[in-house]
Parts: structure tokens; sequence; C-alpha cells
């Protein structure tokens, strides 16, 4: 039940070329699934509605996946081309730590060789550029929650504007209105936690914390509590 649940996952998934490969495989299951089990697979699979986010949004080239999961396991250096934000391609030489994955995206932690530093890379923006090679021996990861270490990544410091916020609710309140992406979190007291985020613009942090629904209040940057002054203002004059 739980394969087949996963296989149907799978197929609707962001792993390009993933999705032919996993329905055949769900075919063949269901053909030596008990009745009772096929019906019950039956029945969720018709119940269920998948979520798969913006329409063309980034996917992974399945073989790309397994090349970078194959040079993390053999310790071997990483050749490619890195596509950025804004479409600028550089080459990179990267020792792999481990493929993180979340929600549709998936993300390479690696060493950086020419940069001496730490870096987290989106999967989809990797063209391996073999002859891969030679052999390394491992480093300490830069963290043990790698989960945790990629979310702060993608939640703030890819950004141009980054701010922290005390949310005046209990950490278990705010984890289900912050995901991954939104921000990272962390407990303060039992009533309060904080909120690191960051935006491209300062009118989308505003309106990103103030739709959370909690109350808040400001740590940095000061720029940030001048805009909501602002809009507050600007509010108020539409109400009157």
């Amino acid at each position: 039940m739980a394969v087949a649940v996963g296989l149907g996952t799978a197929a609707a998934g962001g792993v390009e070329g993933i999705e032919e490969t996993s329905v055949r495989a769900l075919a063949k299951l269901e053909q030596v699934l008990p009745h009772r089990l096929r019906h019950r697979v039956g029945a969720l699979t018709a119940a269920t509605v998948p979520m798969l986010g913006r329409p063309g949004g980034p996917r992974v080239d399945a073989r790309v996946l397994t090349e970078l999961a194959y040079a993390c396991r053999d310790f071997q250096r990483l050749r490619f081309r890195y596509a950025d934000h804004d479409g600028a391609v550089t080459r990179r030489t990267v020792e792999p730590h481990r493929l993180v994955s979340a929600q549709c995206r998936w993300y390479l932690v690696g060493w950086d060789v020419d940069r001496a530093d730490w870096r987290t890379y989106r999967a989809d923006r990797i063209t391996p550029a073999p002859p891969h090679g030679p052999r390394f021996t491992p480093r300490t990861p830069p963290a043990e929650d790698l989960a945790a270490y990629v979310s702060r990544g993608v939640s703030g410091r890819a950004f141009r504007t980054r701010a922290t916020v005390l949310l005046r609710v209990p950490l278990e309140r705010a984890v289900e209105r912050v995901g991954p992406y939104d921000g990272v979190l962390e407990a303060v007291d039992e009533h309060s936690c904080l909120l690191r985020t960051g935006a491209h613009r300062l009118d989308v942090l505003v309106f990103h914390i103030a739709l959370l629904g909690f109350d808040f209040e400001i740590r940095e940057p000061a720029e940030l509590a001048d805009r909501v002054r602002e809009i507050r203002d600007r509010l108020s004059r539409a109400l009157a």
C-alpha cells in the first residue's frame, strides 16, 4: 500500500522523466496486489487531488539527480555549469555532500572548491560537465541538520532584504503558518518565537509578515519598521 502511494506521488512530482516510469511500475504492482488492497489504492487515488504548484515550475532531470547522488556516495568531485537566479552561468567544482528534497525542489549541499566555502545549489539549475573526479576526503558538514541549513538559505540568504521578527505566539502555532520557504523559526519562550525571513522588496516582507495573522515586533532592519508605518498611514487614509 505504501509503495503504491509513493509511486502515485512520484508520478505527479517534480522530477523530469520519472512520471512514465512510476506509472508503469504502479500498473505492474496493481496487477499483483490482492483485491482488497487494490480496491484501497483505487479509492485513495480517486479521492486525492495533487497540488502541483505553479504550472511550468522547476523540474529536475532524473539522470542529473542520479549523477549527483552517485557523486555524493562515492566522494567524487563534481564539475558542472550553474545558472543563478538571474540566469548568469558559472562553472563550479564541488565536493558534493548530500541532496536535500523540499516539496518539488531538490538542492545539492557541497563544498565549493574555488570559493572555499559550503554552498547550496538548486538541482534544476545544474548542468553536469564531466569528466568528474578525483575522489576526496569528506569534510565535516556545515550543520548537523542539513534540512534546516537549506531552509535558512532558501528563505533568507538568497534574498536582497532580510528581516528578524519576534512573533508573539508559541513556536507550535507559528509552524502551522510558516513553511520551509517562508523562513526559519526559533523558540524564545513558551509565548513567542523568532522568525528570520527574506524577500526581494520591503513591501513583500511587510505583507508576508502581516498576513501570518500574528502580533509581531520588528527586530531588524529599521527600514522595515519605517515601511510598516508608511503603509499603515496609507491604509488609514484609505479608510478615512
